[in-house]
């Protein structure tokens, strides 16, 4: 009986490998588009999109909201990294914008604990396990944003480990980008359509798909069947928790994935939100290898911002996971909100809107120039 279990099990295995390939290919091939496209753009708007991210706080509110509104980190950092590689964008425009891009992403686990709503003891921590990645990131952006307007703490740091990757690269001068092996295609799209401004439409929404397929089919091939078996070990200390995050989510392209995944075990008692922590922690490194896919074959600029991605990432783990006061405080944080969403209903909607998506463009509008 087991082995005929084993043998069904396969050839959907077989399918899901091959869809991952199929989804890795039309990733590059997304990316290439959006590269060829964004370097054929040079009309007033595309112009004043990138004048406007030479303000820091308006590039990360922009991240911010780009992410909220399409639901995928992912999406952004890869067409952010493929603007830059396009020239469109300089390395300290695009930095803010990725840190926008890590806050914007939490919005999804968030809403996956309103599910919950019912269900009033459920509801609260669900909620908590939601909101505490937001404050995770939140937490980050509040300590290294100061850091890097003021001494370029990623982007410097970025561009001195570039090298090590293109040590013949100039960082200095002009973009410049190695062709893919899929350039001829996309630039035979990019002649045929001739119109920058829906290529890149086309182009946004076919790296969205990819990033979807590829986290569904890497999930299916590789987490589905381990993941219920060893849940109850991956929580049992903050490194290990911490790994498997890292791990889980380098796997299946989506921290939407794997803290979408933990809400409903924090919800159920399965596991204490203080234990799941590291491991959302964990995940928001594992989603910088979309930025690292992107950015192969790309200029220096593009391989840089990738490096900016994963340090912003790594720093803010390592220092809110080293210090136990800082560890704490977001869980602490998270519970007091859950608590206070289940006397009020209201406040957890209210929450949604004002950081995602009000208080963003209020200060969009009042800081540009």
């Amino acid at each position: 009986m087991e082995s005929l279990v084993q043998e069904s099990k396969q050839p959907n295995k077989t399918k899901s490998y091959l869809l991952m390939l199929f989804a890795l290919f039309l990733f590059i091939f997304s990316i290439d588009l959006l590269t060829v496209s964004l370097s054929h753009m040079n009309n007033s708007v595309a112009q004043d999109l990138f004048q406007a991210t030479r303000n820091p706080f308006i590039s990360l509110f922009i991240g911010l909201l780009m992410t909220a509104l399409i639901q995928s980190s992912s999406t952004v950092t890869a067409s952010v990294v493929a603007v830059v590689a396009a020239g469109n964008m300089s390395l300290d425009q695009a930095v803010p914008m990725v840190m926008g891009a890590n806050i914007g992403t939490t919005l999804t686990s968030t809403l996956v604990s309103f599910s919950y709503i019912m269900k009033k003891k459920e509801f609260k921590r669900a909620l908590s396990a939601g909101v505490v990645h937001d404050i995770f990131n939140i937490m980050t952006v509040l300590i290294l944003l100061p850091l890097e307007l003021n001494f370029r703490l990623l982007s410097g740091s970025a561009i001195k480990l570039a090298h090590f990757f293109a040590p013949d690269d100039n960082f200095t001068g002009p973009v410049v980008y190695n062709k893919v092996f899929t350039r001829p295609f996309t630039e035979w799209i990019s002649d045929t359509i001739n119109i920058p401004f829906v290529t890149t439409i086309l182009a946004v929404f076919i790296v969205f798909a990819a990033i979807k397929i590829l986290a569904t089919s890497v999930y299916k091939a590789f987490v589905s069947d381990s993941f219920k078996e060893i849940s109850n070990m991956i929580f049992k200390k903050t490194w290990l928790s911490f790994i498997y995050g890292v791990f889980f989510t380098a796997a299946v392209q989506s921290s939407t994935v794997t803290t979408s995944l933990v809400v409903p075990l924090v919800a159920t008692k399965k596991v204490t939100l203080k234990k799941a922590f590291p491991f959302i922690v964990g995940a928001n490194i594992g989603t910088t290898i979309t930025a690292a896919l992107a950015a192969i074959y790309k200029s220096e600029a593009a391989i840089a911002l990738a490096i900016a991605h994963f340090l912003f990432n790594t720093i803010g783990a390592l220092i809110i996971l080293s210090f136990p006061q800082l560890r704490i405080l977001p869980v602490r944080l998270a519970i007091y909100m859950g608590k206070k969403s289940v006397k009020s209903r209201f406040l957890g909607f209210a929450y949604i809107l004002l950081t995602f998506f009000i208080i963003p463009f209020l200060l969009i509008y009042f800081t540009q120039d």
